[in-house]
C-alpha cells in the first residue's frame, strides 16, 4: 500500500499554520487544479488531494487526531466519508461566483460527487445521510484507568411509528415526487467562463430527497417520517482514555433518507486532587521524613488501583522522583500500562525537644571548611 504524504506538505504550510493560512493555500491551489479548470492529466487526482488535506486541516477536531496519530491513526478513526463530512468549502468557492443550492448535505458533497469522484448522480441508496451527533461525558481519572460504563440520555430522530417512516397517512397513497422526478436531488449546470462550467446537484427541496410524496401527511410527524425522543443507552469507556478521546457508534445519530448518522462520544477526564497524568504515565507528590530520606525506609503510597509499597533508598535527595513501574495509565490500543512516578518532598521537622535538637546540632557539625574551598582568596 503507497504511503500516504503529508497533509501539511500538499498544501504547502508548515505545522503551525493558522486556519486562515491553511484557507489560503487552499483556495490557491483548488483554482489551480480544479476538474472544470484544469484539464491536464493528473489535475483531478492532484484537487481530491488537496481537498482532502483541506477536509481535515481546516477541521479543529480532526486536525487533533491528525497531529497526535498521523496518517496510520487517523485513517482508523476516519473512513473517506468521515472526512469530508461538514467540511466548509462553500465560502471559498463562492469567492470565484460558485453557487450552492440548499439541501441538508455539505454542498461540496455533490461536487465531489460528480465532478470529482465520477458518475452522473449519487445512487438513492448513498443519498440523504442523517447528521452526526455529539455526546459530552465526564468521567474520574480513576474511572479512565478502569474502564467504565456511563448511561447516555441523548435526543435524536427516530422512524416515526405511526406511519413506519413513510411520511404518509396510514392509508394514504404515496407517489413519485414531480421535482425531481424520483431522484431525490436537482442538477443545475452554471457557465462559469474562464473557469468552465460548474454542475451543483443538491438535495431536492420539494421531498427533501425521498424521491416520494405522500398525498395525505403523516398527523404525527407532519410528513418527516421521523419522531424527536429521548433514548437512553449504556456506553462501554474503555480503559486509558483521556481528554478529547472519542468513541464513534455508528447508525446513533439523526435519522436521514435513507441512513441515520453516527453518535460521537466525546470523553473528558476530570482534574485528579493529587495525581497528575502525562500521556500513559501518572506523576505524584508525597512527604517523607528526614530520617526515612537519610537512613531509607519503605512506605505506602495511593495508586490508581489502591496502595502500594514504595522503597526509599538511603540518602534521597528532595524532589527525587521514584519510579513505580506498571502502576500508570493502561495504553488504549494494548501494550501494558504507563509508569508512576512519585516526587519525594523532604519535611523540615518543627516543634523539636531539646533532646532532637542535640542529635541534629551533632548530625550537622561538619567543618568550616567546605566545597567552596579555594575558590575565594
Amino acid at each position: 500500500m503507497a504511503t500516504k504524504k503529508d497533509y501539511y506538505e500538499i498544501l504547502g504550510v508548515t505545522r503551525s499554520a493558522s486556519k486562515d493560512e491553511i484557507k489560503g493555500a487552499y483556495r490557491t491551489l483548488a483554482m489551480k487544479f480544479h476538474p472544470d479548470k484544469n484539464k491536464d492529466a493528473g489535475a483531478e487526482d492532484r484537487f481530491k488531494e488537496i481537498s482532502e488535506a483541506y477536509a481535515v486541516l481546516s477541521d479543529d477536531t480532526k486536525r487533533q487526531t491528525y497531529d497526535q496519530y498521523g496518517h496510520a491513526g487517523f485513517d482508523q478513526r476516519y473512513s473517506q466519508e468521515d472526512i469530508f463530512r461538514n467540511a466548509n468549502f462553500e465560502d471559498i468557492f463562492r469567492d470565484f461566483g460558485f453557487s450552492f443550492g440548499g439541501g441538508s448535505g455539505s454542498p461540496f458533497d455533490d461536487l465531489f460527487s460528480s465532478a470529482v469522484f465520477g458518475g452522473s448522480q449519487r445512487g438513492r441508496g448513498n443519498r440523504g445521510r442523517g447528521a452526526d451527533l455529539r455526546y459530552d461525558v465526564q468521567i474520574t481519572l480513576e474511572e479512565a484507568a478502569k474502564g467504565v460504563e456511563k448511561e447516555l440520555n441523548y435526543k435524536h430522530n427516530k422512524k416515526c411509528e405511526h406511519c413506519k417512516g413513510s411520511g404518509a397517512e396510514p392509508g394514504s397513497k404515496v407517489t413519485t415526487c414531480s421535482t425531481c422526478k424520483g431522484h431525490g436531488q436537482v442538477q443545475s449546470v452554471k457557465n462559469m467562463g474562464a473557469f468552465g462550467s460548474f454542475r451543483s446537484i443538491t438535495t431536492c427541496p420539494a421531498c427533501a430527497g425521498n424521491g416520494e410524496k405522500p398525498e395525505k401527511e403523516c398527523k404525527e410527524c407532519r410528513g418527516s417520517g421521523s419522531q424527536i425522543i429521548t433514548e437512553k443507552l449504556e456506553v462501554a469507556i474503555p480503559a486509558g482514555v483521556d481528554t478529547n478521546s472519542q468513541l464513534r457508534l455508528g447508525g446513533l445519530g439523526e435519522r436521514g433518507p435513507s441512513a441515520s448518522g453516527d453518535l460521537y462520544v466525546f470523553i473528558h477526564v476530570k482534574e485528579h486532587a493529587f495525581f497528575k497524568r502525562e500521556d500513559d504515565d501518572i506523576y505524584l507528590e508525597t512527604p517523607i521524613s528526614f530520617s526515612q530520606a537519610a537512613l531509607g525506609a519503605e512506605i505506602e503510597v495511593p495508586t490508581l488501583s489502591g496502595k502500594a509499597n514504595l522503597k526509599i533508598p538511603a540518602g534521597t535527595q528532595t524532589h527525587t522522583l521514584l519510579r513505580m513501574k506498571g502502576e500508570g495509565m493502561p495504553r488504549v490500543h494494548g501494550g501494558g500500562k504507563g509508569d508512576q512516578f512519585v516526587r519525594v518532598i523532604i519535611r523540615t521537622p518543627t516543634n523539636l525537644s531539646e533532646k532532637q535538637k542535640k542529635h541534629l546540632s551533632d548530625l550537622g557539625d561538619t567543618p568550616k571548611k567546605g566545597m567552596f574551598e579555594g575558590m575565594f582568596r
